[in-house]
């Protein structure tokens, strides 16, 4: 039986009215791109590409010189095609306009180029986000920052890759989330994981255990009743995960379940949270959801939150549908 690769399954998702031309190719560059990336993290020391970079991020973050690399990479890919009006990426503060002499399209790109950089130089998998948005601004003119700030519930895709001892590239248009390995032979991504779907119930989470005594009352609460296993009000023992990269802490969950948490904490409070709304909570709400899962704040929704810059941070806890709500339950009802 053959194979279906990216490509087809694109097309596939075309001809079903799902996604547009243009959306098909946009998505068809950030794979390759992605496949550009996942040569120079297998390298590694051999391509020279480990250690810093000896420069810092829009968010003062010392940038590892793969951050820098994969940025250049997304950035160069994504200009030429004609798909784009603009692009947002984590490690810049502004806008990246699309040059004068290229033609543009009708979607923004927003992404993470390499997601859990502190694990390059020790050899654990590493990922890339992205998310795709319609540009909102009708005729000529270069859209800014305003442009971008559109809720998640507005993303028209959303994926990640994950350079682990296999690549992959996970995606959803808004119809489940479907999973490709790269075939490093043929240079192609293959259809291996279908309606990828998260178990609703599970005993894993993942959370920075050494955060602890900075969490909030709620988080504190629901960790600790983990922590007490079988004798306690759960009733069963759970497991602890934590890679410190968030596309290898959601992958896992997209394939046996979990929960992952970056919550509120006294250390990242004056900054509204950890992770970024835009490049990292937003895409990765839309996957988990669109696989069965749930994401929040611990608050509200998190694709449901109006952005107000482009660099916010926010709290996340996603994953398993019956975590995710305990956990918001917590800390909208401290009582229950």
């Amino acid at each position: 039986m053959a194979r279906v690769t990216l490509t087809q399954h694109l097309i596939e998702q075309q001809r079903a009215g799902r996604i547009t031309a243009d959306l098909r190719l946009l998505i068809e560059v950030v794979a390759r791109a992605c496949k550009a990336i996942g040569v120079n993290v297998s390298k590694g020391a051999l391509a020279g590409v480990l250690g810093e970079a000896g420069t810092d991020n829009v968010q003062g973050e010392a940038q590892k010189k793969l951050d820098v690399i994969a940025n250049e990479i997304l950035l160069q890919a994504n200009e030429w095609g004609g798909h784009l009006a603009a692009m947002a990426s984590e490690e810049v503060e502004e806008v990246h306009q699309i040059p004068f002499d290229y033609p543009k399209g009708g979607y923004l790109l927003l992404f993470d180029p390499l997601d859990g950089s502190s694990n390059i130089d020790v050899n654990i998998s590493v990922g890339t986000i992205f998310s795709v948005l319609s540009n909102p601004v009708d005729g000529p003119g270069e859209p800014g920052e305003i442009a971008f700030l559109q809720p998640g519930t507005e993303q028209v895709a959303a994926g990640y890759a994950l350079y682990g001892p296999s690549t992959m590239f996970v995606l959803t248009v808004g119809h489940g989330v479907h999973g490709f390995t790269l075939d490093r032979e043929m240079g192609s991504f293959v259809y291996t994981h279908p309606f990828m779907t998260i178990p609703v119930s599970t005993q894993e989470f993942a959370i920075n255990m050494s955060n602890m005594r900075h969490w909030e009352a709620p988080v504190q609460r629901y960790v600790g009743e983990l922590l007490e296993g079988v004798a306690g009000p759960r009733s069963k023992d759970f497991n602890m995960r934590w890679v410190a990269s968030m596309v290898s802490d959601v992958h896992r969950i997209l394939t046996r379940g979990g929960v992952f948490m970056y919550p509120m904490d006294a250390k990242c409070r004056d900054k509204g949270g950890k992770l970024r709304l835009m490049y990292e909570a937003n895409p990765m709400a839309m996957i988990v959801e669109q696989a069965g899962g749930a994401a929040t704040t611990g608050r509200e929704r998190i694709l449901e939150v109006a952005p107000q810059r482009l660099h916010q941070r926010v709290p996340v806890v996603l994953g398993s549908s019956e975590e995710v709500e305990r956990v918001t339950r917590y800390h909208l009802d401290p009582q229950s």
